[in-house]
């Protein structure tokens, strides 16, 4: 668990470091996109608290099936991603994503229990807006490469927060209380702004 969460951490530091958007000004091949890509979701607090947050309550209220919201969160991102590449569209992206923290944390607050199928279809749908904002961003000759590598960071972030959530579920019933309040509260802060 501690080392889960210290080479998450290492991750992030080290990758924000080199970061670059993805822009073709730094990406130059299908490497360089692949690195882009999987850099891409430590850059933005949102969308790494987003994608921690999904494996956290998975594994908080869903111990029998934790994988089936990170899975239906990873594939509708590069469902998103696809539909950014292309110069899809969709209406009010900073705001559902904003309203994604919201949701996510209290769920994770309250260790709300959804129907499996519930569950991942709300996910799903966070996931679409989070996936449109990185494909505009990540657009370019070698974009299927920088959203593998996305979507690869991601699944490692899901896994991380599902590492957490086991470790909370069966230690602690106030971590996932304040980490889920604070997570609400950071969503809340993006809506007002």
């Amino acid at each position: 668990m501690i080392r889960t969460l210290a080479f998450v951490l290492l991750a992030a530091a080290s990758t924000v470091a080199m970061a670059h958007t993805g822009s073709e000004a730094h990406v130059h091949g299908a490497a360089d996109a692949l690195a882009a890509g999987f850099a891409h979701p430590f850059t933005g607090l949102d969308h790494l608290a987003a994608m921690l947050a999904v494996g956290l309550w998975s594994a908080l209220v869903s111990p029998r099936r934790p994988w089936l919201a990170p899975l239906a969160f990873a594939a509708m991102l590069m469902v998103g991603a696809v539909m950014g590449v292309a110069g899809i569209t969709l209406p009010a992206v900073e705001p559902a994503i904003a309203t994604s923290l919201l949701v996510l944390g209290l769920l994770v607050a309250n260790r709300v229990r959804l129907r499996g199928a519930v569950g991942a279809a709300l996910v799903g749908t966070f996931a679409l807006f989070h996936g449109a904002a990185h494909g505009q961003e990540l657009a370019g000759p070698s974009a299927a490469y920088a959203i593998g590598g996305m979507v690869a960071a991601t699944a490692m972030l899901h896994a991380a927060g599902m590492g957490l959530g086991r470790a909370m579920r069966e230690r602690s019933a106030w971590l996932p209380r304040i980490g889920g309040a604070a997570l609400a509260l950071f969503g809340a802060a993006l809506l007002v702004s």
